[in-house]
């Protein structure tokens, strides 16, 4: 058989998907970046607690470390639903800065807690 004819074949149809690991890959990725998530709160919560004198300030962090730790795990669980389809759509703007503003949320509040 030539080169000719070999190149005349119809060649099957890309997948839709690639099937293999990078999909469960990145759901690990994003379970992993939860838990660390989840590990700032706790680690907050905790300097928090053993704070000689809590007041209103201490209290007004630790309600905002929780709704952005409660915002953080909501859009990580529908990125992590979204990944589950045939195929995953693109991460949302919307979702992406939400994300990146509860990163920016929770070192915020640890430098504020840090800084007299």
């Amino acid at each position: 058989m030539g080169d000719a004819q070999r190149g005349a074949r119809a060649r099957p149809p890309a997948p839709d998907r690639d099937p293999g690991l990078q999909p469960e890959r990145t759901r690990l990725a994003w379970r992993r970046t939860t838990l660390s998530c989840t590990v700032v709160a706790l680690l907050a919560g905790r300097q928090l607690a053993r704070s000689r004198a809590p007041g209103a300030v201490e209290a007004v962090l630790a309600a905002s470390v929780a709704l952005v730790w409660l915002a953080f795990v909501a859009a990580a669980h529908l990125r992590v639903r979204d990944l589950a389809t045939g195929r995953p759509p693109d991460l949302r703007p919307r979702l992406a800065l939400l994300l990146a503003g509860c990163t920016v949320a929770l070192a915020a509040f640890g430098v504020a807690r840090v800084l007299p």
